[in-house]
C-alpha cells in the first residue's frame, strides 16, 4: 500500500509539472500561458525552451546584427557562396552580384545557420525559376543560445540587413522595388524588421510560419508595414507559429496548424512552411481560396476568390485569409 501511495504521488507530481517530457511533443502548450515549449533547430532536432528565461543583458550586447554575414548565390555560383561584406565595396564588385537582377533574401530561424536545410532548398528553387541574386542571411550568432535572447536580437538583425542591402544597391545597383525578402520562424520577423527599417519598402515580403511564442502583440513582429505586399504561410499556428492573420494575405494550408499531412509533431509542421514555399517557387501550383474568417480557414472550408500561395512573382498582390489543402510529400 505504501508503494502504491508513493507511485500515485509521483504520477500526480509528473502530471502537474510544467516540464514536457517527450521531445518534440507540444500538445501541452497553451499560447501565452505555458512556460516551456519544444523548438527545433536548423537540423530539426528539438530543444526544450524556457520562454521565461531571464535575459542576460551582457550577452545581448554580443548578439546583434553587426555579426550578420551575407552569402551570395547566382546561376554563376549556384552552390558555392560568395561572401558580401557590409562596407566593403570590393567584396561586392568582385562578386557575381548584378544590380539589374531581382534580389531574393532568405533568413533562417532560431538555432539555425546559413547552410540549414531551408536555405539551399529555397536558393535552388529561386535559381531554377529565374536569373536572380540570392542572398542568404546567416545570423547564427544572434540566433543561437536562449530563445528569449534571440527574440530580443531580431530588430537589430533586421536593421543591419536593411542597411547592408542599401549599401549593396548604392555600390552596385539595385533597388527596393526589385527585392523579395523571405524568412522562416524568427527569420520572418527579421525580414519584417528589415522591411520597416529600409528607406523604401521592399516590394514583397514572405513570412514562412512566423514564430509565435513571445510574438503575440509584439510591435516588432512581421506586419503589413514591412513591405508593399506582405504574405504569411501558417503551418503550425498556435504552437511554434502565429495563427492570427498579420499580413496583407495570410495562407492556412490544411488549416494552418499541426499536424500537417505527413507530420507527427509541431516541429515537422513548422518546417512544412518553408518546404511548401520552395515547392511553390518551382511550380506555383498551390491555389488558396479566400475565407470569410479564421474559423473557416482552420476548417479549410473556404470558397472565395482564388490566390496562389507562395511563388516567386515580384508583382504579386492580394489580401485576406486563404485556405487550401496540400499533399503529404514533395512537391505536396
Amino acid at each position: 500500500m505504501k508503494l502504491l501511495v508513493i507511485f500515485l504521488a509521483l504520477i500526480g507530481l509528473c502530471a502537474g509539472s510544467a516540464l514536457p517530457v517527450i521531445p518534440g511533443d507540444n500538445s501541452h502548450y497553451v499560447e501565452g500561458e505555458s512556460r516551456y515549449i519544444w523548438m527545433p533547430d536548423g537540423d530539426g532536432v528539438p530543444h526544450l525552451v524556457d520562454l521565461k528565461a531571464p535575459i542576460d543583458e551582457v550577452m545581448l550586447m554580443n548578439r546583434n546584427g553587426a555579426h550578420n554575414t551575407y552569402w551570395l548565390f547566382t546561376r554563376q555560383n549556384p552552390t558555392n557562396r560568395q561572401i558580401l561584406i557590409n562596407g566593403n565595396a570590393n567584396s561586392i564588385r568582385n562578386s557575381n552580384y548584378r544590380g539589374n537582377r531581382p534580389t531574393k533574401v532568405i533568413a533562417h530561424g532560431w538555432n539555425s545557420k546559413g547552410d540549414s536545410d531551408l536555405n539551399p532548398a529555397i536558393t535552388a528553387a529561386f535559381l531554377a525559376n529565374a536569373d536572380v541574386n540570392v542572398i542568404v542571411l546567416d545570423w547564427s550568432r544572434a540566433a543561437s543560445g536562449t530563445y528569449t535572447l534571440s527574440v530580443r536580437a531580431v530588430p537589430d538583425v533586421g536593421r543591419h540587413l536593411a542597411n547592408f542591402l542599401q549599401f549593396l544597391f548604392n555600390t552596385a545597383g539595385g533597388n527596393w522595388n526589385n527585392v523579395h525578402l523571405v524568412g522562416h520562424s524568427l527569420g520572418a520577423h527579421v525580414v519584417g524588421n528589415a522591411g520597416r527599417f529600409a528607406p523604401s519598402r521592399p516590394v514583397r515580403v514572405t513570412g514562412m510560419d512566423p514564430a509565435g511564442p513571445q510574438w503575440g502583440g509584439n510591435s516588432n513582429a512581421l506586419n503589413r508595414n514591412s513591405g508593399v505586399f506582405v504574405e504569411s504561410i501558417h503551418t503550425d499556428g498556435g504552437l511554434l507559429g502565429i495563427m492570427d492573420p498579420i499580413s496583407h494575405a495570410d495562407f492556412y494550408p490544411n488549416g494552418g496548424r499541426n499536424p500537417q499531412p505527413g507530420c507527427w509533431n509541431s516541429a515537422c509542421s513548422h518546417s512544412r512552411a518553408h518546404e511548401l514555399f520552395a515547392s511553390s517557387v518551382r511550380t506555383n501550383h498551390f491555389v488558396g481560396r479566400r475565407c470569410i474568417n479564421l474559423q473557416e480557414a482552420r476548417n479549410v472550408q473556404c470558397s472565395g476568390a482564388s490566390l496562389n500561395m507562395g511563388n516567386a512573382l515580384l508583382n504579386k498582390r492580394g489580401s485576406g485569409l486563404h485556405g487550401l489543402r496540400t499533399g503529404s510529400s514533395w512537391p505536396f
